[in-house]
């Protein structure tokens, strides 16, 4: 058996080789970051707690019909997957006004959206991820028609069965963002993770703007309790049992 390789290391997860070349192995990490890494920190038990939350939704969304790079847990906090070349493109859908979204807009914060929004940022920390439009993302040839189609509808798919899920568990889902990869058979396939790092999640039963943030905005705005706040989306997160 082959020692495993330190494949790469991005902001909050790193990927390593495992003996077979069609299997990684992500470790998540506790450090935390915002502003496109321009504040840095850490919150305790992270790691941990995202790889449990990723898992068990990868779970329940395989269990949907949506193909993901998921395979099991082998750690506490690491997963394996399979290997994928990465669509370079953040796929972020909004179905309430906030973060850039009301920056760049002026909506205002909590607006209810009529339709979800569907929204493409190019994967380039040098460019500071830009929106992108279409047109730009097929200029730059980051995927092909047919695949901006078929991103498009899983993100829709994904938000309907996401939100119905976190609804269940008395948390509104706000907003995310999805990243995908495509395997040797060139299969569009759900990769990375999804947590209270990649979602914008509110407490239901809290009215008050601060108080029912459940994600990384409590570490972005020194909201405070982020550890508090993950471990409360975790535990109602596996109260739900995955259903077909």
């Amino acid at each position: 058996m082959s020692a495993a390789q330190k494949l790469y290391e991005g902001k909050a997860k790193i990927l390593y080789t495992t003996e077979d070349p069609q299997i990684l192995l992500t470790h998540f990490k506790d450090d935390a970051t915002a502003f496109n890494a321009q504040k840095r920190g850490s919150i305790v038990g992270k790691g941990e707690i995202n790889c449990a939350i990723s898992s068990h939704l990868f779970q329940m969304l395989e269990a949907q019909g949506i193909p993901t790079h998921y395979l099991d847990r082998p750690s506490p906090n690491e997963m394996r997957v399979k290997n994928v070349k990465i669509v370079p493109l953040e796929v972020v859908v909004r179905n309430i006004a906030a973060g850039s979204l009301c920056q760049q807009t002026g909506l205002p914060l909590g607006k209810v959206l009529p339709q979800p929004l569907v929204e493409f940022y190019y994967k380039n920390d040098a460019l500071g991820d830009p929106l992108l439009t279409r047109d730009r993302l097929l200029l730059m040839e980051l995927a092909t028609p047919a695949q901006v189609d078929q991103l498009q509808t899983m993100a829709q798919q994904i938000n309907r069965i996401l939100t119905d899920f976190f609804a269940q568990c008395g948390i509104t889902l706000v907003d995310f963002k999805l990243e995908f990869g495509l395997d040797a058979q060139q299969t569009l396939l759900l990769a990375d993770e999804i947590s209270p790092d990649t979602c914008r999640l509110w407490n239901q039963a809290d009215s008050d703007p601060d108080r029912r943030v459940m994600d990384k905005d409590r570490f972005r705005r020194d909201l405070g309790d982020v550890e508090g706040a993950y471990r409360q989306v975790l535990e109602r997160v596996l109260a739900q049992p995955i259903q077909s």
